[in-house]
């Protein structure tokens, strides 16, 4: 008894540590990494300006300082609460406006700086954290394994990127939680009121987030399965068919409360196909596996040595192993609904995006913030794995000693990064702020770009250039207007260019030439020259 008590308070006081230790995670470096164009995308939304609106302002062949830039992330004045709701009908209907609803009464009552645009995500992160433990337990009445699977979920590299990014992730993966947990409680109870709750939060989850659809699936496909092919002889059709019915009419009313922002998806429907097809070009499957590999393993380990790197995935076939051997045990070892449930809620998300890749083409599933409806089934197998063994074997206790050092070495790597791969587009955006700042009051010039990416990637650079550095927006329409503006004595560096205004360039001012390193995505112009 005295031995179990041992072990029992020191495997409380590790995981109080290792909690303790995520959260810090969380909140540490807020505004070191760049700020990605996804994130300064969704703030010029909840700050009340349109995508379009802010695009006519800037490239207007005017030189400005960069900072200026930084006004469309700031509350766009005399705007209100439901201005934001109206740019998000506007212009980009598939991100629902409870998070950015919350986000703008967030910016109005605390602040706009990163640091404090950041905070209100990685708050929302904290609310995930009881629930994961609340969901491990109704699942499988283990202290143990939902006290496990809290820990994964706090040192999870991929929820600590996600908890610091201003985007509505970690308020998903806490409605994932949470309804979870609600669907399990409303099928122990038999009652209205729980399942009007699993409702609620069912409706929450569709006014955060599109894909809340997956984890919505994932619960149908267990109700179906738990009700129809459990083996519990006592049970007659009647009792069979109640939680069907239930789940149904629970789900029909979450849609009902949905419709008013089902009409505006629908309304908008081409302007949501165009800011999402990009998600359709194809790639092969090996670009698939690779991503699904990373994925998966970034909720325990996320270093790598590039992408093509061979040496990135041999690093993460052990968590993969692992996580695979979790699914197995899951569904061997433990009862009929338990096991059900992973796997539903794993596979029918990721099936849901993977399957359509790879028969029509297209890289939604390599997306790994996509994937965030599997992500808990994952993290929950994996801790009952570990809470089935570890207190009887030592060499389970070395297992998971190695996979939280994995994870705290990862986080800590990341938490000292000033970009990540979560990054994406302005994942070198750090690098290009360095290259331009190397120059005295440089003029950088540059236009919408080839791909358009550029406006919320400038908005982004602002950030972390000098404050002697200008820009200079050219004009689509006016190209060598706005190159007029340009002196003779100018440093000048053009950024991501489009292909009619590097030509334009160099026809006045000659060739140009790459600044290093090359991700920076900077042209120099060699030697100051007569002004076009």
């Amino acid at each position: 008894m005295q031995a179990t008590t041992r072990v029992s308070g020191a495997f409380k006081a590790a995981i109080a540590i290792a909690i303790c230790l995520g959260i810090f995670f969380r909140f540490f470096h807020l505004d070191r990494k760049v700020y990605w164009f996804d994130e300064v995308y969704s703030t010029t939304r909840i700050a009340g300006y349109t995508i379009a609106e802010v695009r006519a302002e800037l490239f207007q062949n005017q030189i400005l300082p960069a900072p200026t830039l930084q006004k469309y992330q700031r509350p766009k004045p005399n705007s209100t609460l439901p201005d934001t709701v109206d740019v998000l009908i506007q212009e980009d209907a598939k991100h629902p406006p409870l998070y950015y609803g919350l986000a703008n009464v967030w910016m109005r009552r605390v602040g706009h700086s990163i640091a404090m645009s950041r905070l209100l995500p990685a708050l929302i992160s904290l609310v995930a954290l009881p629930l994961m433990f609340a969901l491990g337990l109704e699942l499988f009445s283990s202290q143990v394994v939902a006290a496990l699977a809290t820990v994964f979920l706090a040192l999870s590299p991929f929820d600590i990127l996600f908890a610091q990014t201003v985007r509505q992730y970690s308020l998903l993966t806490v409605i994932i939680l949470g309804s979870s947990w609600a669907l399990l409680r409303a099928m122990r109870l038999h009652k209205w009121q729980a399942w009007a709750w699993y409702a609620v939060a069912c409706a929450l989850g569709w006014y955060t987030h599109l894909f809340f659809s997956l984890t919505a699936m994932g619960h149908g496909v267990y109700v179906v399965m738990q009700q129809c092919f459990s083996r519990s002889p006592a049970r007659s059709f009647r009792h069979r068919l109640q939680p069907l019915i239930s789940y149904a009419l629970a789900v029909g009313c979450a849609l009902l409360l949905y419709i008013p922002w089902m009409i505006a998806l629908l309304t908008g429907g081409e302007r949501t196909y165009a800011s999402s097809n990009w998600l359709s070009s194809s790639v092969d499957f090996l670009y698939l596996l690779k991503f699904w590999i990373l994925s998966f393993s970034s909720l325990f380990f996320d270093l790598d040595v590039g992408f093509n790197h061979p040496g990135t995935y041999l690093l993460r076939l052990p968590f993969i192993a692992l996580i695979a051997i979790a699914l197995y045990q899951v569904q061997r070892h433990t009862s009929k609904g338990a096991g059900w449930f992973i796997l539903t809620s794993v596979l029918v998300p990721f099936l849901a995006l993977a399957v359509p890749d790879i028969v029509f083409g297209g890289k939604r599933s390599a997306i790994t913030r996509y994937l965030i409806c599997s992500f808990p089934g994952i993290q929950l197998a994996v801790a009952y794995l570990f809470g089935k063994y570890l207190l009887k074997r030592r060499i389970w206790q070395g297992i998971l000693a190695i996979v939280l050092t994995g994870s705290i070495a990862s986080c800590t790597v990341s938490a000292y990064a000033s970009s990540w791969w979560s990054k994406g587009v302005s994942v070198a955006n750090g690098k290009t702020a360095a290259a331009i700042n190397r120059l005295e009051a440089p003029l950088v010039i540059s236009d919408q770009g080839n791909s358009s990416l550029n406006q919320g990637n400038l908005i982004s650079l602002s950030y972390r250039l000098d404050d002697d550095v200008r820009l200079l927006l050219i004009d689509p329409d006016a190209i060598a207007t706005g190159l007029a503006l340009v002196n003779t004595s100018d440093n000048v560096l053009l950024y991501a260019p489009s292909s009619d205004l590097r030509r334009q360039a160099e026809a006045a001012w000659g060739a140009l030439t790459h600044v290093d390193p090359p991700e920076a995505n900077l042209l120099e112009r060699a030697q100051p020259t007569t002004a076009p």
